[in-house]
């Protein structure tokens, strides 16, 4: 996969520095009675807390729907496998709207692809954005005006790699079933494991409950915090943790941190994802503020003895997400840009990233080798906390051809 460096330039600096000053609405904020609406649909905090914060900051910055201003914010159900009707019910009922414009689902959760379809059938005029999506990339590029994923192809690699830096002999990959049923985190499982045989660590693939089963996240979690100790024990302190579940990471920190081995970076990552609880700290003087934000959490890390052994990116990617759709669609709305810009795209996400590093590209099906023209891949940099604390060079990592050629093989 070819791919380009986009560093963020100083304007874009300013305009973070804008959006984080105490509470006030951006210059660009919405008047009173805005001319169209944006619908925002994410998880629940206790799922997916980022993605949440980030329509909070849409909000901050272009007011609420029902004050008259831009964006109309909803959630879907904890237990979205069960209540996928429920949820597809909820995304297409924001077309009934006549000002609705554009739809960001982030995390594009199953049933995000055919609630698109019956939104397109009702208003073909509404813009269709996924972030993240859980769906087999055919299937959301059939729906969504665009989708966007974490790089899952290139972090399978770039993953292994940070772990090796930081002295990791066994990588241990914590999932279930139905994430694994998912072609982009059931492939970026076999391009780790690959990358493991090639840098030369052990690769370990552990079953957790699913927090949308029956035991709920209450009782997925307290199967983490259970179960980390052992397999610590089992794997030794230099063994490398990784889960592809929101709610799972908190309590898998927190034993890590208590306890010793490595975590190089979440599912999604961000200092706001799983941090927070597992260290004890509140975060609420700094909301908004990602410097602030991991300069406190990295502070905690250092005092617990985790220096050198945790890492996350420096923003969050499920905030930047879901606020950088967001800010996308209303570019697109006014005029300014059009789906098919990518620099433009980057440079909404960039909003929520003061100079960060990106990397990236189309989605190319390992099948066809067609590229998609709707489907980006994207990822940033690692920070690894300490003391001083310190990037990872991984979006300069060149991956080796080979692993964009591993097909998906379903479990």
């Amino acid at each position: 996969m070819k791919k380009t460096m986009f560093m963020l330039g100083a304007a874009l600096v300013l305009s973070m520095v804008t959006a984080c000053g105490g509470g006030k609405k951006a210059a660009g904020s919405a008047p009173e009675g805005a001319a169209y609406h944006i619908g925002v649909v994410t998880g629940t905090v206790s799922q997916s807390e980022d993605d949440l914060r980030g329509a909070e900051e849409l909000i901050r910055r272009y007011g609420k729907a029902a004050e008259g201003g831009i964006i109309q914010h909803i959630t879907y159900p904890d237990n979205f496998m069960d209540q996928q009707e429920v949820t597809i019910t909820q995304i297409v009922t924001l077309a009934d709207d006549p000002k609705m414009k554009a739809i960001i689902v982030n995390q594009g959760i199953p049933g995000t692809a055919e609630a698109f379809k019956r939104v397109k059938e009702k208003r073909p005029d509404i813009i269709l954005l996924a972030g993240e999506s859980h769906e087999d990339p055919l299937v959301i590029q059939q729906s969504a005006d665009l989708a966007v994923n974490a790089d899952f192809i290139s972090r399978g690699y770039t993953i292994i790699w940070a772990a090796k830096q930081l002295g990791a002999d066994t990588f241990v990959h914590i999932s279930f079933p139905r994430h694994m049923s998912y072609e982009s985190l059931g492939l970026r499982r076999q391009i780790m494991e690959e990358a493991c045989k090639d840098l030369g660590l052990k690769f370990v693939f552990v079953t957790a409950p699913d927090p949308t089963s029956d035991v709920g996240v209450a009782g997925a979690q307290q199967y983490i915090l259970e179960q980390t100790p052992q397999w610590i024990q089992q794997y030794g302190q230099k063994a490398a943790f990784f889960c592809t579940n929101d709610a799972h990471t908190e309590p898998l920190l927190k034993m890590l941190l208590t306890n010793g081995g490595m975590f190089v970076e979440a599912d999604l990552p961000s200092p706001l994802m799983g941090y927070p609880g597992a260290l004890g700290i509140d975060l609420t003087a700094e909301a908004g503020d990602f410097p602030a934000i991991l300069k406190k959490v990295e502070t905690a890390v250092t005092e617990q003895g985790g220096a050198d052994r945790f890492g996350t990116w420096a923003f969050s990617y499920g905030f930047t997400v879901t606020a950088g759709l967001g800010e996308f669609a209303k570019r697109i709305i006014d005029g300014g840009t059009s789906l098919d810009n990518s620099g433009d795209l980057y440079a909404s996400l960039g909003e929520f990233t003061r100079g960060a590093k990106w990397n990236g590209g189309a989605y190319i099906d390992a099948n066809t080798g067609i590229r998609a023209k709707n489907h980006m891949l994207v990822y940033m940099d690692t920070y690894i906390f300490g003391s001083p604390g310190k990037y990872l060079p991984t979006t300069e990592q060149t991956v080796p051809e080979k692993y964009y050629q591993i097909k998906f093989q379903q479990p």
